[in-house]
């Protein structure tokens, strides 16, 4: 039997650092292969993760619930006989929703599957910024998780720490949340966050109208089959001020937007070298000046002026540079809203 666990996050939250501490300290010795869901046309975090010894399988051309359905049932079937792993990791677009993304997982009929966790990374220092300005997709993450994982909290105060909280116990009263700082965090204190998730699991899956037994979608033939009652009026007085989409089979439903409609993404494969100063002035300008659109997300790497190249991440008002090894070309992503492509393509090309 093959377990799944889908690690969702918003752009930037950590999902790949949370997978490489997952497959090197909690899962060791399990043959695992990552299953990516990238925004965007140019895969980054696949090439971080073959480097860490995983084998990755990405899907690029669009997200998993909608677009890529048939593709994706296809894609786990695919690696189901290919490696026979024990365990296939889904890391969905920063932008997918959470409840989309269990849906398709259990909308693959096989023997051979098993659902077992689904959780959000949430960075902690922008829980507040992300629930007011992109609820839709980020508040959908901390709905339907299992666990979630706080990420940066060794970099905020206990009152931000709180907010924070506070924002998730409102769309997810009954979730465990992981507030330890992440180099603290022992594989027994992840197994136990995982295995004190159990009962939140059946609750959240009958939110989504799958019955927890069969992981079947609920129909009137299939609930005259089942001795067990479900009490969906229960569960919409309690969270009758959430934003329930159980009764959408996709994300494209008129209620609700396609990721694909209010995030766009640019991205190109270069030779370029950069001096850091160079790289330094880009991210800059990607974090303040607002010509270029809404930057959420920056990341990837490039050739440098120095023996190694330099590797980049950026998230609202803050970016990070460091050094790695060389790849076969360098690679670049943005991903925001109402992104200038040709201001990038010029703010890259022509770096100062």
């Amino acid at each position: 039997m093959t377990k799944v666990d889908i690690i969702s996050g918003f752009l930037g939250a950590g999902k790949t650092t949370l997978i490489k501490k997952l497959v090197n300290e909690v899962y060791q010795g399990e043959k695992i292969v990552l299953i990516e869901n990238e925004f965007g046309e140019i895969g980054i975090d696949g090439t971080f993760m073959n480097n860490a010894g995983v084998e990755v399988t990405e899907i690029n051309s669009g997200c998993i619930c909608c677009s890529l359905v048939g593709d994706f049932e296809a894609s786990l079937k695919e690696v189901l006989e290919t490696y026979e792993p024990d365990r296939i990791i889904i890391e969905p677009s920063g932008v997918g929703k959470l409840s989309d993304v269990i849906k398709a997982v259990n909308d693959v009929h096989s023997d051979k599957l098993v659902l077992d966790n689904y959780l959000a990374v949430i960075d902690a220092k922008k829980c507040r910024l992300y629930t007011k300005n992109f609820g839709e997709f980020f508040n959908n993450q901390i709905q339907y998780a299992s666990l979630i994982i706080l990420s940066r909290t060794q970099d905020i105060t206990e009152f931000q720490l709180d907010e924070c909280l506070k924002i998730i116990r409102n769309f997810n009263p009954k979730v465990n949340i992981v507030t330890t700082p992440w180099d603290q965090l022992t594989k027994e204190n992840i197994i136990n966050a995982f295995s004190n998730s159990d009962d939140l699991q059946n609750e959240l899956l009958e939110q989504l109208d799958i019955c927890p037994e069969c992981g079947h979608h609920h129909d009137h033939e299939h609930k005259h089959h089942h001795e067990h009652e479900h009490h969906h009026h229960d569960h919409d007085h309690e969270h009758h001020h959430h934003e329930h989409e159980h009764h959408h089979d996709c994300c494209c439903g008129h209620e609700h937007h396609h990721a694909d409609e209010v995030f766009t993404s640019w991205g190109k494969q270069t030779p370029k070298k950069y001096s850091k100063i160079q790289l330094d002035n880009i991210l800059k300008k990607l974090s303040t000046d607002l010509t270029y659109g809404n930057i959420l997300r920056a990341k990837g790497y490039v050739d440098s002026d120095e023996e190694n190249w330099w590797y980049f991440d950026l998230v609202p008002g803050e970016y990070e540079i460091r050094t790695g090894k060389a790849d076969f070309t360098g690679r670049i992503c943005v991903i925001g809203e109402n992104l200038d492509q040709s201001k990038l393509e010029t703010l890259f090309d022509e770096a100062v």
